[in-house]
């Protein structure tokens, strides 16, 4: 192995082009983004990947970008049996039944404002960080808010991405 490989990312570089592209899709629903992490294997090492990524990531189109965040549950919301959402979104697991409530509303509102549901890197952060992140947020203009949602894109691949090169068994 290269400096910096892992078995995690020996297995992705040569793993079957499907079983690729279906472990990409899981961190990520865009296929133009998929389609460029692939298309640069192999990596020489995990920071390669996750360099490729962001530049993948800031070359999405609104198109892709509304195809990466079809991926995503709402806040509060994960998909059932789905493990990666619920622990991405645990802060929410113990949060108050009010602020639960509140989470809704303001998904809702936002979903009606920007037509699509509110994506936040929700890793290590509580209910209420990202209750306070969506009231913030709620008041952007469309053009501002695509680039915060691009820019949470971003650390939410780099986050899936690290705990898959980061494996030690395939899934």
């Amino acid at each position: 192995m290269t400096s910096g490989t892992t078995p995690g990312l020996t297995r992705f570089n040569t793993s079957a082009e499907g079983d690729a592209i279906a472990a990409l899709h899981e961190v990520c629903a865009s296929s133009a983004w998929g389609s460029r992490i692939l298309a640069q294997r192999p990596y020489t090492s995990a920071e390669a990947l996750l360099l490729a990524s962001d530049a993948a990531t800031a070359e999405l189109t609104d198109e892709d970008l509304a195809e990466a965040m079809a991926g995503h549950p709402p806040i509060g919301r994960p998909k059932p049996g789905d493990p990666t959402s619920s622990r991405e979104q645990s802060g929410m697991a113990g949060a108050s039944a009010e602020l639960k409530a509140e989470m809704l509303e303001l998904d809702l509102a936002y979903q009606e404002r920007f037509g699509h549901v509110f994506l936040v890197c929700a890793t290590g952060r509580t209910g209420a960080q990202m209750r306070d992140a969506i009231r913030e947020r709620i008041g952007n203009s469309p053009e501002r808010e695509r680039e915060i949602v691009r820019t949470e894109l971003g650390k939410i691949n780099r986050i899936r991405l690290t705990r898959l090169v980061h494996t030690e068994e395939s899934n």
